[in-house]
């Protein structure tokens, strides 16, 4: 397929609507949004710091409210489909994870309350919470070989970690079954 590369903050809505303009200059009107940026950092509550509260949940959940928010300018009368990402960390909350489990549970509601609020104009909004995936971001933060890394393998039923193409066929195969391909 083809792509474009359009940098910005999805927590700025500024950002946001030159990345739609982009697209649409690039492609057309999307009538998919996939809601996949997520930042997280693991730590204990004596080092959670207000300057973190604020980082994760800028990305992890106003990012999506703002660009689901710019989508409705996009999509058109046959409607859309809006794939938001979300993690097991919402429901599993494992130890460490206080703030990024909140935004993803934050995640996991946007989801429900929108696809109420959105069903009728034919936008359908999901959610798709996969369990550890091994990213640059896992890496980055020390998880691979970690003993972090063994117990999230230990509790997979496929024991391993997941892998970003794991994630990509389903939301393909998401967007193909509401479209009816």
């Amino acid at each position: 397929g083809n792509a474009i590369a359009v940098q910005g903050d999805v927590a700025k809505a500024v950002d946001v609507k030159r990345l739609f303009a982009e697209t649409k200059k690039a492609f057309g009107a999307p009538d998919v949004l996939v809601n996949n940026a997520g930042i997280y950092a693991f730590d204990p509550l004596e080092k959670v710091t207000e300057d973190e509260f604020h980082r994760e949940f800028n990305t992890n959940v106003l990012g999506p409210i703002l660009t689901i928010r710019e989508a409705l300018n996009y999509f058109g009368p046959d409607g859309g489909s809006v794939i938001n990402i979300s993690s097991v960390a919402s429901t599993s909350a494992p130890p460490n994870t206080v703030v990024y489990s909140a935004t993803k549970g934050a995640v996991d509601v946007i989801a429900r309350v929108l696809g109420k609020e959105l069903g009728a104009r034919k936008i359908r909004v999901n959610t798709i919470a996969p369990g550890g995936v091994e990213t640059e971001g896992t890496h980055s933060i020390g998880v691979i070989g970690s003993d972090f890394e063994k117990k999230i393998v230990a509790d997979t039923p496929l024991g391993r970690l997941g892998q970003p193409d794991d994630i990509a066929r389903v939301v393909t195969d998401t967007v193909k079954a509401q479209s009816g391909v």
